[in-house]
């Protein structure tokens, strides 16, 4: 199967709890991700709910979540008929020693991934980690603002 595949991990103070708040509430996904100008979800953040994503300067595009264990993370598919690739994200929370390990991870599949994968992932390369930091940082500044 062609394919191509990134993967980032950061930890943080954050609590998992105030993470997967910040993942479950959608609406908040414009503000942590600055890559998209847009998302909505058609249900409650569970297994097997779609909804429509809109990456900054793109058309939304539609996406389903895979698989939703609250506290530990979720997995989203968008499927790209067009361009003959399927993008699977992958975010994970690994609560220890008072500190969230968060790995977020991309993984494009389908006949154009190898040629697609490496252009259409560029953005994500630079993003997906600065994306990460604003998570931990709307974590970190929310459980500030609850009082310690």
């Amino acid at each position: 199967m062609e394919m191509w595949q990134f993967e980032h991990t950061l930890t943080t103070k954050a609590k998992a709890e105030t993470i997967w708040g910040l993942y479950s509430d959608i609406t908040t996904w414009t503000t942590w991700d600055k890559g998209i100008v847009g998302a909505s979800l058609e249900g409650a953040f569970v297994q097997g709910t779609r909804g429509f994503l809109q990456p900054e300067g793109q058309e939304p595009l539609p996406f389903e979540l895979t698989e939703v264990s609250p506290l530990h993370g979720f997995s989203d598919i968008t499927d790209i008929p067009a361009a003959g690739i399927q993008v699977h994200f992958t975010h994970l929370l690994v609560a220890s020693d008072g500190k969230t390990k968060i790995t977020h991870k991309v993984t494009i599949t389908g006949p154009n991934a190898e040629q697609l994968g490496p252009k259409f992932g560029a953005h994500m390369v630079e993003g997906i980690p600065l994306t990460m930091e604003s998570l931990a940082a709307l974590a970190l500044e929310k459980e500030r603002g609850q009082g310690e």
